[in-house]
C-alpha cells in the first residue's frame, strides 16, 4: 500500500483557498486525517468489484405510482379569483419595462 502524505503546508494552502482560519495544531491534525483518508482509499481500491453492477442510487425505486397523464384539476375562474387584478382570462400585473 502506498503511503500518501499531506503536509501541513498543503493543509494551509487548502485553508487559504477555502478562506478558513486554521491554527498550526489544526493543520497537523488535518494533515494526519487527510493522510488516513487517502490510505483508506488505497484499501478500497484493492477490493475486486469486477462482478458488481454499478449502483446508480442507494434508494430502491419501485416505479411511478400513477400514470403520467395531464389533468385539469382547477378551473381558471377559481385560480383568477385569488388574483388582486385579472381580466377574466389572465392575471393583470403592473408593467415592468
Amino acid at each position: 500500500m502506498s503511503e500518501k502524505t499531506i503536509s501541513q503546508e498543503d493543509v494551509a494552502h487548502m485553508a487559504t483557498l477555502s478562506r478558513l482560519d486554521v491554527t498550526p495544531d489544526e493543520q497537523a491534525l488535518f494533515a494526519r486525517q487527510f493522510g488516513d483518508i487517502l490510505a483508506y482509499m488505497d484499501v478500497l481500491a484493492q477490493v475486486d468489484t469486477s462482478d458488481i453492477a454499478p449502483l446508480y442510487s442507494p434508494v430502491q425505486h419501485d416505479g411511478i405510482p400513477r400514470p403520467d397523464e395531464a389533468q385539469r384539476r382547477r378551473r381558471r375562474e377559481d385560480i383568477l379569483a385569488n388574483a388582486p387584478h385579472g381580466d377574466g382570462e389572465y392575471f393583470v400585473v403592473p408593467r415592468i419595462v
